[in-house]
């Protein structure tokens, strides 16, 4: 039996494998001078073995130290396999490795969001928002229920603390239900005064009528913040001399005499802001009077109404120092 024949299977001496390592080493040229195949994966062929060769084949047919087994016919490939072998325990080490420092680095962090609005203040500045906000629901639920309490039916509250009510919405916030009446207000009321004039050569005049509810109007269209002494002073002053007088203006109770003083005040103010006095004069007597137009309907309604205007005539009321004096402090 031929010990290097491929099929065999038996195990081979230390010498006969160096031999046989290094006429790999030496390539197909050598291997084809000595008898041996072209091609590498060709075994080599057959020979009559020397005399050393066959004492070497004894000698390997006995025990010796564990070695590899011979290769087969694709031995030069063993190599190729072997390094990548090793590559691939490399990839496992290195995969191992790279488990191992995730585990010891731990999951990665999250990135917090941005705090945005009273969370991004500081905590004494969250307490003082807080707070303000605290006291403007107060201020807010207040002010509700203090209107709800003015246009609510008379009930238990109202009769206790109805001047504190009346006091905190008048006359800011007074609320009326003219709007949904079953026939709100469809006239178009105008208040006008005039003056009784000493001149300084002593002689007495009379100015024309000065229409002050027009001069309201004037000051109030085109503004986006009117005062409330321009949409309301004029009107609530004639509103509430009206219902406390009757047809023939005499006064009604003390409220009455309180209307016409305070009429009286507002027709000396504003006859000085329009100098009806002139310099040298004096204004003697005022007197009012109201121009009442109704208001057309709409074009569809079939509704008649008088286009006839009406005149109420105040009687004459002197102006006295008082008012004079309040207008200077």
């Amino acid at each position: 039996m031929d010990a290097y024949d491929t099929g065999s299977g038996a195990r081979q001496g230390r010498d006969e494998r160096e031999g046989r390592a290094e006429r790999e080493r030496s390539g197909p040229s050598e291997r084809e001078g000595s008898g041996g195949s072209d091609r590498p994966g060709q075994p080599e062929r057959s020979r009559e073995p020397s005399q050393s060769e066959k004492s070497q084949e004894s000698e390997a047919s006995e025990p010796s130290e564990p070695s590899e087994r011979t290769e087969g016919p694709e031995g030069p490939g063993r190599a190729d396999r072997e390094a990548g072998a090793a590559v691939g325990v490399a990839d496992q080490a290195a995969a191992s490795s790279g488990v191992a420092a995730e585990a010891v680095a731990g999951p990665p962090e999250e990135v917090a969001e941005p705090r945005t609005g009273v969370a991004a203040l500081s905590p004494r500045y969250q307490i003082g928002a807080v707070v303000a906000l605290a006291v403007v629901a107060v201020a807010v639920c207040a002010h509700i229920g203090l209107v709800f309490l003015h246009v609510a039916p008379s009930n238990t509250l109202t009769k206790q603390h109805g001047a504190a009510v009346d006091e905190w919405v008048f006359p800011e916030f007074e609320q009326n239900w003219k709007l949904f009446a079953p026939n709100p207000l469809q006239q178009n009321v105008s208040v006008q005064v005039r003056a009784e004039v000493s001149a300084a050569d002593g002689s007495i005049r009379t100015t024309g009528w000065y229409d002050l509810s027009a001069e309201d109007g004037r000051a109030i269209d085109g503004n986006p913040l009117p005062s409330h002494t321009q949409q309301n002073e004029l009107r609530r002053a004639w509103d509430f001399f009206v219902a406390t007088h009757d047809s023939d203006n005499r006064p009604v109770g003390l409220r009455g005499t309180l209307s016409e003083t305070y009429l009286r005040r507002i027709a000396v103010l504003r006859l000085d802001r329009a100098e009806a006095a002139e310099p040298g004069g004096v204004v003697e007597r005022v007197q009012y009077r109201s121009r009442t137009t109704n208001v057309k309907p709409p074009s569809w309604s079939g509704e008649k109404v008088s286009d006839r205007v009406t005149y109420r005539e105040l009687p004459w009321w002197p102006a006295s120092t008082r008012e004079k004096e309040g207008e200077a402090a």
